[in-house]
């Protein structure tokens, strides 16, 4: 088995996978928030590199489904934040051992569900969008969760340009912080197999999504989403403090 995952611990993760992709699919976020803690405690070998390639079936699938509504404007300007951004990723990667990636894992994902929480959104503009960009390729590349900057800066636009503006955000995230991590030879055959393993529960959560969307209101699973997120952001903190 890929990454030595096996048993109750790739039990877990398949399942996390699935509950991620149906949220994902009724939200339009929340893949990673949820499933990149989870897989930094049980198979760290996995993240960045399986989680940044988990994301694009789910994405690509999203964009095309509501294709209409994307916010071109704004995804210009995140995707000029982005190259930057993931250099950034790529150094802090550089810098930090595996188990230190998991607290830094841990640290984005508890900072993400904090700004989810406390921030009240701002206008979507060159600026705000070239910032929030910096931030998804930053914390993409370093930590496969790039969602929260891009969720908070459409916060209160309507639910099909979130899911449409966001899923082409995310389509071209994944893909440089893939090439990115080839180049750096941080993503691993073993990380591709290990995609491989999960898929099936990630599609098996999108056809879910279908059914179960029109009958969940964004407001019940956000903080859900979140609650979720920042327990397991903190287990991750742990356990990189523990096993250093």
């Amino acid at each position: 088995m890929p990454l030595d995952v096996t048993g109750w611990d790739l039990a877990i993760c398949i399942a996390i996978v699935v509950a991620a992709a149906v949220v994902q699919g009724s939200i339009g976020f929340g893949i990673n928030l949820m499933v990149a803690p989870v897989m930094a405690v049980l198979a760290p070998g996995s993240v960045p590199g399986a989680m940044v390639l988990l994301s694009l079936p789910l994405t690509i699938t999203m964009l095309l489904r509501e294709h209409h509504a994307i916010d071109w404007f704004g995804v210009r300007w995140i995707t000029a934040g982005r190259l930057p951004g993931t250099l950034i990723g790529l150094v802090i990667l550089v810098m930090v051992s595996e188990s230190m990636l998991s607290t830094v894992v841990g640290v984005v994902i508890i900072a993400g569900v904090i700004l989810s929480v406390v921030h009240r959104g701002v206008h979507v503009n060159r600026h705000t969008a070239f910032t929030s960009g910096i931030a998804a390729g930053t914390m993409g590349t370093a930590a496969a969760v790039d969602g929260p900057p891009m969720a908070l800066l459409y916060q209160h636009h309507e639910g099909h340009t979130i899911r449409a503006t966001l899923a082409v955000c995310f389509v071209i995230g994944a893909l440089v912080s893939a090439t990115a991590l080839t180049v750096a030879g941080d993503l691993t055959l073993e990380q591709v197999k290990f995609t491989l393993v999960l898929l099936p529960g990630l599609l098996l959560g999108l056809g879910i999504s279908h059914f179960v969307a029109p009958r969940l209101h964004p407001n019940v699973l956000r903080p859900a989403v979140l609650v979720f997120a920042g327990i397991a952001g903190a287990v991750a903190i742990m356990s990189g403090l523990t096993s250093s």
